[in-house]
C-alpha cells in the first residue's frame, strides 16, 4: 500500500476529515500509531526534549533529524511523513535547501517542517520551487522561545491574530503545502484554518483546525509533569499503546479532543 500524498490531504480538509498526526522517533512506535490509524507522522525536534533529555529543542542536529526520519520510514508504509528542520538549520536559502535535501533524500521524508513568518518566505519559496514541499509552523515556535519569552499563549491580542492570519496567508502564498499551528487561542484556531486552502494541524489550537498533533510521549503520559495544558494522556485507562493512540484516533475525528478545557 503507498503512502498518503499531499493531493489526499488536501482532499481531507475539503471534505472536513481531520487528520489525526503524532510525532515518533523510531520504527516500533511509528509501526503501531500507524496501525492505530494516525495519518501522518512528524519527526519533531521535539525528541531533543523527550528522547535526548534536552532542556530545549535548539541542540538537534540535522543528523539526529535525518537519523530519526530513517527509522521511522523503517517503521511504516502508509503515513505521510514530515521531518523538522532543526535550529538554525535554515538561516540562509543555500543551508536551507541543502539540509532539506538530506532530511528527504537521505531521511526519506516526504515533507520538511520549518519554523517562522516573513523571515522564511522567501525560503518557503526556494524550497517549494525546487520540488520540497514544505510545511510552516506559525504561533508558539519552539525554536524561538528565549525569544518570545517562554512557553506562552500567542496572538490573544487582536492585533496580534491579525498578523498571525496574514503570516498564515503569506507561507501559503509562497507555496507551503500545510502548516502547524501552535498555542494560539481557539478562536484563532479557527480563524486561520478557514483564511487558508492549506491543512492546518493544530497543538492547542483549538478543535476547529483540519488536523490536530501531539507529542507521542505526552499523549502516552511518558513526560514528567505538568504537561501543556491541551495534552490529554491517552493511556489512562487503557490496557496497551495500541489502545491509547487508536482511541487518540478516534478522538480527533470525532472532534472529541480537543475539549473546551484543552483550548485556549
Amino acid at each position: 500500500m503507498s503512502r498518503l500524498t499531499l493531493t489526499q490531504c488536501r482532499q481531507m480538509k475539503k471534505d472536513g476529515n481531520k487528520m489525526a498526526v503524532l510525532t515518533a522517533y523510531d520504527a516500533s512506535f511509528s509501526a503501531v500509531i500507524e496501525q492505530a490509524g494516525v495519518e501522518v507522522i512528524l519527526v519533531g525536534d521535539s525528541l531533543g526534549m523527550v528522547v535526548q533529555g534536552q532542556e530545549s529543542t535548539l541542540p538537534v542536529t540535522v543528523n539526529d533529524i535525518v537519523y530519526h526520519t530513517q527509522n521511522v520510514i523503517r517503521g511504516t508504509d502508509r503515513a505521510f511523513v514530515i521531518a523538522d528542520l532543526p535550529f538554525m538549520s535554515y538561516a540562509n536559502t543555500e543551508q536551507a535547501i541543502a539540509n532539506a535535501a538530506r532530511l528527504m533524500a537521505e531521511g526519506g521524508a516526504q515533507m520538511v517542517k520549518l519554523e517562522g513568518g516573513p523571515v522564511v518566505l522567501d525560503i518557503v519559496k526556494q524550497l517549494t520551487e525546487r520540488g520540497i514541499p514544505v510545511c510552516g509552523h506559525l504561533g508558539l515556535l519552539p525554536q524561538s522561545v528565549h525569544r518570545l519569552g517562554g512557553y506562552r499563549v500567542q496572538g490573544r491580542e487582536p492585533e496580534q491574530a491579525q498578523v498571525l492570519i496574514e503570516q498564515a496567508q503569506q507561507l501559503q502564498q509562497a507555496g507551503a503545502d500545510m502548516l502547524v499551528l501552535e498555542c494560539v487561542p481557539a478562536s484563532l484556531g479557527k480563524a486561520i484554518t478557514e483564511a487558508v486552502a492549506i491543512p492546518v494541524i493544530g497543538i492547542g489550537a483549538g478543535a476547529d483546525c483540519d488536523g490536530q498533533v501531539l507529542v507521542l510521549y505526552d499523549m502516552l503520559g511518558i513526560t514528567p509533569e505538568p504537561t501543556p495544558k491541551f495534552n490529554q494522556n491517552f493511556l489512562k485507562g487503557t490496557d496497551s499503546i495500541l489502545s491509547a493512540v487508536t482511541n487518540y484516533v478516534q478522538a480527533v475525528k470525532s472532534g472529541q479532543f480537543p475539549t473546551a478545557e484543552q483550548q485556549y
